[in-house]
């Protein structure tokens, strides 16, 4: 974070803002502005990226499921619009402890034996290292009395959108953020690696969120996608998992998605849509006519029982 921190101290925070005798390094100066960036960044990013996936990937369908609430996408913003900014404060200390040169972040690759192959290393590290952790975590959050105090803000949601994806309890999103702040205080990490993972993270938990089950059938049964995550928020119990399935399958919390089996939120849309459109194609008959014979009814007779037991309806 130092170096979005550097370049908006030298574009606008030192000729703009603090005063001269406020050095770049003073303690207060940097919370203060650490503070500005990662709550208007924060915003940034969430609504440009859950933007583009509503318009862009999310199934509209959706919204014609019975489980989706009325003016929901207005429900889930205002849910994070008050949520972003103490989510933020609390995610500052942690950055502020990485700029004041308390973490394993480097800023060349000579400083690591890797050399630019850390790029790949750590991030694999980083995927697999945060991906346990939010399994624990995300699991203890749906203990009796964690789930009730914390996380049901986010459950409200069954038929999520992408803008559902940072609509938590303050404290709910911060602790499940905590496995990529803390690995940095463990691991060491190229900096700009760390930026750009943050905003994957970031947009991951976005794209989980979509409701787009179009997925290579070899990665379903590895990647926790937005099919697995889709069903954790129906049935609660069942894949905690961020990017993959492994922990699910070690701890006994796996379900195969319900979308895979045909079974899905989708699935169930378009089935009773069928059936509504079905309803509607039928014929409606007078219902005198279908107890007494009239001269030129059996025609009209004969039809309505064809559509009936097609429909499985019973014609006395």
């Amino acid at each position: 974070m130092d170096i979005v921190l550097d370049l908006s101290d030298e574009h606008f925070f030192t000729p703009y803002v603090y005063p001269t005798f406020l050095s770049p390094q003073n303690l207060f100066r940097q919370l203060c502005s650490l503070s500005v960036i990662v709550i208007l960044g924060g915003y940034a990013l969430y609504f440009l990226t859950a933007a583009l996936n509503y318009y862009l990937v999310f199934d509209h369908r959706l919204k014609l499921h019975p489980l989706y609430h009325k003016n929901q996408v207005k429900l889930e913003i205002a849910c994070c619009l008050r949520s972003i900014p103490l989510m933020s404060f609390m995610s500052v200390i942690m950055f502020l402890a990485e700029v004041r040169g308390y973490s394993f972040l480097f800023d060349s690759f000579e400083e690591t034996k890797f050399g630019r192959w850390s790029v790949v290393i750590y991030s694999v590290s980083f995927i697999l290292f945060t991906d346990s952790l939010i399994y624990w975590i995300h699991r203890g959050l749906h203990s009796k009395y964690l789930y009730k105090r914390l996380h049901k803000t986010h459950h409200k949601w069954k038929i999520p959108t992408p803008f559902a994806s940072h609509a938590f309890n303050p404290v709910d999103g911060f602790v499940q953020s905590l496995p990529y702040h803390i690995y940095v205080f463990l691991f060491p990490m190229h900096k700009w690696t760390y930026l750009g993972l943050f905003v994957f993270v970031n947009v991951w938990t976005v794209s989980i969120h979509d409701g787009n089950y179009r997925v290579p059938n070899f990665f379903k049964p590895i990647v926790n996608g937005s099919a697995h995550h889709m069903d954790h928020h129906i049935y609660y119990n069942y894949n905690y998992g961020q990017f993959f399935t492994l922990w699910d399958r070690i701890g006994r919390s796996y379900r195969t998605p319900s979308a895979f089996d045909g079974t899905g939120p989708i699935q169930q849309v378009e089935r009773a849509e069928a059936d509504r459109k079905r309803r509607q194609d039928q014929p409606e008959v007078p219902a005198p006519m279908l107890g007494n014979k009239k001269p030129g009814a059996g025609k009209w007779e004969e039809s309505f029982t064809h559509v009936a037991s097609v429909s499985g309806k019973k014609i006395d």
